[in-house]
This record gives structure tokens, C-alpha cells and sequence, in this order.
């Protein structure tokens, strides 16, 4: 969603400010999927957004738990993918805090922007959890 003078407005998730997510903000890419980076709403760098429609990855959502949403590994990194109405939304899954990447669906096929995240979310903690 874009709002006036072309700002993104991003909710911030609760653990954005976190050790983990500052690391993992300062390995955003520069472009995912040709899209260059766009300015978001007020808030810590955890939160960033590419293009238009906006890709938006946000560092600091609580990490998803067991689940039976589809489950992949993209470059050692995995994600539960949750079909939306237009898009995918991708939770990065056993790392703590997680990432969520929203890519509307115009950028299909969804799953090939996820290697731009592969730093980012490389530099958050890894748990137990994977995709099985």
C-alpha cells in the first residue's frame, strides 16, 4: 500500500528493534526482482520495501510454530508460504526472531525473489525447526 509523496506504510512488527533484526536490516538487498528499494513509513530499518506494488520484508514478527502451510528451502534459508487473495506471503521458519516478505502477485512466480533475502534472514539465530 502506498501512501502520500509515495511513502509505503508498514506496520513495524514488536521485535524489529531487536540485535537480530538491525543485523539482518543491514543485509537488505538493494533490488529484489529488478525492483529498486522504496521509502517506507516511520520506523527502525527492520522494515523495508521494493518496488510497485511494493515488495515489503519486515524483521521482528514472532516465528511461526508447527504448521501445515507448505514449507521450502530457498539458498539454506526456509520459508512457510501462505497463499494471500494477491500474492504470497513467505515467514522465515526456524529462525528467531522471523522475517515476513509480502510480494504481491504481480512478481509471479513469488518464490524466485526469496534468494535477494538470503542474507537478511542468514543473519537471524537459527533454531530446530525445518522444513521437512
Amino acid at each position: 500500500m502506498t501512501g502520500c509523496g509515495g511513502t509505503v506504510e508498514v506496520a513495524v512488527p514488536a521485535g524489529a528493534g531487536s540485535p537480530a533484526c538491525r543485523a539482518a536490516a543491514a543485509s537488505w538487498p538493494a533490488t529484489v526482482g529488478n525492483q529498486h528499494r522504496v521509502q517506507v513509513s516511520a520506523g527502525p530499518p527492520a522494515v523495508a520495501a521494493w518496488g510497485d506494488p511494493a515488495i515489503i520484508a519486515r524483521c521482528g514478527v514472532s516465528p511461526p510454530g508447527p504448521t501445515t502451510l507448505d514449507c521450502i528451502d530457498v539458498s539454506g534459508i526456509d520459508w512457510v508460504v501462505e497463499p494471500l487473495t494477491d500474492g504470497v506471503r513467505f515467514t522465515s521458519y526456524g529462525r528467531t526472531p522471523a522475517i515476513e516478505v509480502l510480494v504481491p502477485g504481480a512478481y509471479r512466480p513469488e518464490p524466485l525473489l526469496l534468494p535477494a533475502f538470503t542474507a537478511a534472514a542468514g543473519q537471524l539465530p537459527r533454531g530446530s525447526r525445518r522444513c521437512r
